[in-house]
């Protein structure tokens, strides 16, 4: 049964000049409507928002985080396909990913909801 609200923060963390990240903004927003009661879909361009990141060090695009609440999910470098975004938005929902234990992860889904619009 759908939630009222959705329970996952999806942030696609990519930089305006990054080809690879324009060409993955469309893709990434078709997701947005297949998971529209599970996920919330947020888009942050890391050099606009560059406080939501704080120490972390994002080197490849597209990175993607997932989170529950303040649980990370998921942190890393995705292949730039809607299908391997649905696949980890999906897997994160059925309660397959287990949050992540990085001290450096602390706080950034909190982060990224601040800087959303």
């Amino acid at each position: 049964m759908p939630s009222a609200s959705p329970s996952l923060l999806v942030a696609g963390l990519c930089a305006q000049w990054c080809g690879t990240c324009r060409d993955y903004l469309p893709l990434f927003e078709q997701q947005t409507q297949r998971f529209t009661n599970t996920a919330r879909f947020v888009w942050i361009d890391i050099e606009d928002h560059a406080e939501v990141l704080g120490t972390i060090d994002v080197e490849d695009f597209p990175t993607l985080l997932i989170a529950r609440g303040d649980e990370v999910l998921f942190f890393g470098t995705v292949t730039p396909h809607a299908n391997t975004l649905g696949r980890l938005v999906q897997s994160a929902a059925d309660g397959d990913l287990k949050p992540l234990s990085d001290a450096g992860l602390a706080g950034l889904p909190q982060r990224v909801r601040a800087a959303m619009p």
